[in-house]
């Protein structure tokens, strides 16, 4: 259906020879305060932004406000948007790794395993996804959980006036980025899982420094919550603020630490498991407050969980391939990395052109066209810190997407904002958004 285009809500098209040009304006603005005078008016209509309130990215909230007390609010989004979804559709099935790892920045994990998913799914080779593989992707996936998780608690508490514990959760999210590069190569947006498995195996130091720092993160989080949990001040800003319901969540969709804070031990690792997840042994918490307080608390739990399932896969990593056998479909993954730190080792370069003819001319086939994926259509969704990430993938048998298009928990729980912030004060939107852990790259992608 075409918008109508006297409706200042939509955006201007026309149609070009490229095709059909959208101009975005202000929205609605104009529309918002005309009318208004503010001298004499109880009510005043301000902008929120754009701007980085704890939503990890620019969010503009439109917020009509009588005193201090917000009457109305709107979410303006988009200032980040890449185009990330679009461009997947010019690129093989393999380098789209490469964009999806970009959209939340703070979960590259996730995005790239949902992606890799999805597209063994279409493959039909699900099953023959390695053992190693699998287990390396929970434990970079639950590695990658405590990061983000940590940002949060360290941006959520700079906001609301505890700037010390900004300053130590960033210093142990630190850990987590050394370990992502010892790995990877890479300390975010790696592409390191794409489809078959991994691109490279995890090194013998890499395990060392991760059985570090389960050591030391416990003794951490206890320093959080001995700065946090009784102070006066936090429990202020946080208790009985932003409260959500578990009926407000169902309706809105919101999904992760909000859904459970509110009650409901929702998690996809537990109901639908994926990954062999089925397998570990952790616990989902919930707390029944719904408020961000409760977010807190359930947050502060799951990276204690996210340990107890980093330890398990840990000892479960056995010798083995990373990547699927079947040489059609396998990316090269025995990389070696050059002494410089990026790109192949001159030894790895002169093993693949000397193995023989035929080898190098399929490695240079798959690598510039990519494999050919079977026409049809799939959805995969897993557990992402901030809730549900899903992928629905489409094929027309061709080395290229058809369509990628994520199911991005920070979107659909931006939703919920409004129903947080409306009748409450201005100060506690702050705290309610900040507490839906938003990222915006993943929201506009």
């Amino acid at each position: 259906m075409t918008a109508p285009q006297t409706d200042p809500t939509y955006a201007q098209e026309r149609e070009t020879t490229e095709g059909k040009v959208f101009t975005v304006t202000g929205g609605d603005w104009e529309s918002v305060v005309s009318g208004t005078d503010p001298l004499h008016d109880e009510r005043i209509v301000v902008n929120m932004g754009p701007q980085h309130p704890s939503t990890h990215g620019v969010l503009r909230l439109v917020l009509e406000l009588e005193g201090e007390t917000v009457r109305e609010c709107r979410m303006v989004v988009g200032y980040l948007h890449t185009g990330i979804e679009k461009n997947l559709e010019y690129r093989n099935w393999v380098q789209g790794s490469t964009f999806v790892t970009r959209m939340d920045y703070l979960a590259p994990i996730f995005n790239e395993t949902a992606y890799s998913l999805a597209v063994e799914k279409l493959l039909g080779i699900t099953d023959q996804v390695t053992e190693r593989a699998t287990i390396i992707r929970v434990l970079m996936m639950e590695l990658n959980r405590i990061a983000s998780h940590l940002v949060w608690v360290a941006t959520t508490a700079m906001e609301l006036g505890a700037v010390n514990v900004m300053l130590y959760g960033f210093r142990e999210r630190e850990y987590v980025l050394e370990i992502f590069e010892m790995v990877t190569g890479l300390r975010m947006n790696m592409a390191y899982v794409r489809p078959g498995g991994v691109a490279q195996d995890v090194p013998d130091e890499a395990i060392v420094k991760i059985r570090e720092f389960l050591k030391i993160l416990p003794k951490r989080l206890k320093e959080y919550e001995d700065l946090l949990s009784g102070q006066p001040i936090w429990l202020e800003r946080t208790q009985n603020v932003a409260v959500l319901d578990v009926t407000g969540c169902l309706a809105l969709g919101t999904t992760g630490p909000v859904l459970r804070s509110a009650g409901l031990p929702w998690d996809l690792r537990k109901t639908q498991p994926y990954c062999g997840y089925e397998n570990y042994e952790f616990d989902v918490p919930t707390t029944e407050s719904g408020d961000v307080w409760g977010r807190y608390l359930v947050r502060m739990a799951e990276m204690r969980e996210s340990m107890k399932i980093i330890e398990q896969a840990l000892d479960r990593l056995k010798p083995g391939p990373i990547m699927v056998a079947d040489k059609k479909i396998a990316w090269p993954a025995q990389l070696a990395i050059g002494v410089d730190g990026m790109g192949n080792s001159l030894e790895h370069v002169a093993k693949i052109m000397g193995q023989s003819m035929e080898s190098l001319i399929h490695h240079f086939k798959l690598v510039t066209e990519g494999f050919r994926v079977p026409p049809g259509q799939v959805y995969v969704e897993i557990e992402a810190p901030r809730g549900t990430l899903g992928v629905h993938a489409v094929s027309d048998g061709g080395t290229r997407p058809y369509r990628v298009h994520y199911r991005e928990p920070s979107f659909v729980n931006l939703q919920a904002i409004p129903a947080m912030a409306e009748g409450g004060l201005i100060a506690d939107v702050i705290a309610g958004g900040a507490s839906l852990d938003p990222v915006m790259g993943g929201c506009d992608r």
